[in-house]
């Protein structure tokens, strides 16, 4: 998931915790210096695109808690952080596992979630703009539940209870619907879709030009 996914559709005065920079793989981010420019470049090449039948596959659970899975959390992270998304599941760089992971900010920690299922999710919800490393030049509204509890593991196999709200609870919910081979563009209006499409279509005509 990209930072912008922030944004309120009818714009009201959010929390500083609700706001992020709009900066995701289909907006050109704020000016980067060469270095870190290469480094998302980089980054992006991992992570599978629009069209992957990787993205509309299910994830398997997670089994084994080793350090072959920490060290898939690490490269996740580092994808992630390096390609300026604030959350990424497992299937977008191609593995089949139930994991995901996300910050919500430069100082914040990271989060490993593993094998995590929605428990509860409040009645409030809230449309907001989503953007997505898979889906680049896309942004549509999605409503989603505002307070979710979600039961997961983390890497260590120890048992985890997360209460979240606001853009927490999104990045979740966004993340584990990669998990189940939901993408965000099949919660949105009909129209949003369509032009979803649309755009999808002239970004690979452009890079084939």
């Amino acid at each position: 998931m990209t930072p912008e996914s922030a944004q309120p559709a009818e714009a009201e005065e959010a929390a500083p915790e609700e706001v992020a920079p709009a900066e995701d793989s289909a907006r050109a981010p704020r000016e980067l210096d060469p270095e870190a420019a290469a480094r998302r470049a980089a980054a992006l090449a991992h992570v599978r695109q629009f069209g992957d039948p990787v993205l509309k596959a299910r994830a398997v659970p997670v089994e084994r808690f080793d350090d072959t899975l920490r060290a898939e959390v690490a490269r996740m992270a580092a994808i992630m952080r390096d390609a300026l998304g604030i959350g990424l599941a497992a299937t977008q760089v191609g593995v089949m596992h139930r994991l995901l992971v996300y910050r919500l900010g430069e100082d914040a920690p990271l989060a490993a979630v593993v094998n995590p299922a929605i428990e509860w999710a409040g009645s409030e919800e809230d449309t907001v703009e989503e953007g997505c490393l898979s889906l680049p030049g896309v942004h549509v509204d999605v409503d989603r539940p505002v307070h979710v509890r979600v039961r997961a593991q983390d890497e260590r196999g120890e048992d985890l209870t997360i209460e979240a709200s606001g853009l927490e609870a999104r990045v979740l919910q966004h993340e584990i619907d990669h998990l189940d081979g939901v993408l965000m563009i099949d919660r949105t209006s009909r129209e949003q879709r369509k032009e979803a499409m649309r755009a999808l279509r002239e970004a690979e005509a452009a890079r084939a030009a």
